[in-house]
Formats: structure tokens, sequence, C-alpha cells
């Protein structure tokens, strides 16, 4: 199995909106992708939360059963629609792609 974890710190304005109302758009593009392709097993997104420590905006934190998953994922067309906005609006982009135990304690 590999774990797919993305970070973004948004820009404070891009694409004629706030910093606030990108969250909400890309978040909802990100949640678009749920079940896009086989193999996909775990897919979550999260807005960093008032009063918290957080270094990002947002996160994507996936898990897919092999590399062949992940990468369909990476190339499917919907995903690959989204990638202009999201490179717009970001400031910065952390990722890092794992293996973990196809089974967890």
């Amino acid at each position: 199995m590999l774990r797919h974890v993305v970070m973004w710190k948004l820009k404070d304005h891009a694409e004629g909106a706030d910093r606030a109302a990108n969250l909400v758009k890309m978040q909802a593009l990100l949640d678009s992708c749920i079940d896009l392709v086989p193999g996909m097993l775990q897919f979550t997104t999260a807005v960093a939360a008032p009063g918290f420590e957080a270094t990002c905006d947002i996160i994507l934190d996936a898990t897919f059963a092999s590399r062949a998953a992940l990468d369909a994922y990476q190339s499917h067309p919907h995903h690959v629609a989204m990638k202009p906005f999201i490179g717009a609006i970001r400031a910065e982009r952390q990722c890092m792609d794992y293996e973990v135990p196809d089974r967890l304690p």
C-alpha cells in the first residue's frame, strides 16, 4: 500500500478570490476525487481549523492499494483538470508518498 500526503499553503488572493473562498473551492474539487479510481482505499481532505497550530491551509491524505492505483489517480483526467486552478492559488506545496504495511496495527 502507498500513502499519498499533500499539504498546501494558499495565497492570500488569487484567481479573483480570497484565501477562504479558494479553500472552499479547492476542498470541493479534491473531495470530488473520492473513489475516482480502483485501488483508492482512503481519501481525506481537511482545512486547518482556527485555534490549532498549522503550517498549511489544506491537506490531502490518501491511501492506495498499489503504485498503479496512485499512478491512475495522478493521471486521471478529472485530477489533471484541477491542477491549473490549484497551481494558481497555491503559495507552497509539500508532498510525500511512502509505503505502508498491508496491515495496520
